[in-house]
């Protein structure tokens, strides 16, 4: 039965996940945003190609349904399966970035799950939260790379949620179960990672854009 509880927390989050706010701001423009700019229907590709204002909204949009996937599965298993809740958790948030990332109506042409795992930070446990602002506000201050504060985000917060683990903040998890968990979101760190990787070229070859919160960003609509 367990096995069953995964694969509805999977595909709850896949549903989620397919919420394209960055798509739909798009579409109310007039425009399909996965045809300009970098081409990625997230965060910082609204902000180059819609502005500012809706590349936050996009931010937010992305967050909050991430978040609210993970709420609604610690409120249906959190009291009635505490051992598993994490775990279970984890494979929501795995159907969040799978719906994100892979949208099966938008021929499965989304985003790289980025926003989204800020509503990971909020929703798997709350000592996340601190952390990954430091690990994301710290590099992208000093350099203006949001790619590179988002991918010391990932990386950042896998180490940390081994660390959490194994120092019993997600009892009564058991260890197989945290095991588990760790697999999992290694899979989509790397996956985050690989998603990124003509990102990490441009940052090694010092070639990647830098995007300003409060300064226009935006590029003409070209495709």
């Amino acid at each position: 039965m367990a096995i069953v509880y995964r694969f509805i927390c999977l595909v709850l989050g896949y549903c989620f996940g397919m919420i394209q706010t960055a798509y739909i701001l798009g579409r109310m423009r007039g425009i399909d945003i996965r045809n300009y700019g970098s081409g990625n229907a997230g965060t910082t590709n609204a902000i180059r190609v819609l502005g500012t204002r809706a590349g936050l909204t996009v931010f937010v949009g992305d967050m909050l349904k991430s978040f609210a996937a993970l709420l609604i599965t610690g409120l249906l298993f959190g009291k009635s399966m505490p051992e598993l809740v994490y775990v279970l958790k984890a494979y929501t948030f795995a159907g969040v970035v799978l719906g994100h990332d892979f949208p099966a109506y938008m021929n499965f042409k989304g985003g790289k799950g980025v926003a989204v795992m800020a509503g990971y930070v909020l929703g798997f446990h709350w000592a996340f939260l601190p952390l990954a602002a430091i690990l994301f506000f710290v590099p992208y201050l000093k350099t203006r790379f949001v790619s590179l504060g988002s991918l010391m985000v990932y990386g950042g917060t896998y180490i940390f949620l081994i660390i959490f683990g194994q120092m019993g903040l997600f009892a009564p998890t058991s260890q197989g179960h945290l095991i588990e968990i760790y697999v999992i979101q290694g899979l989509l760190t790397f996956m985050a990672y690989y998603r990124h990787r003509a990102n990490l070229g441009r940052l090694i070859r010092g070639e990647e854009r830098k995007t300003y919160i409060f300064k226009d960003n935006t590029e003409k609509l070209k495709k």
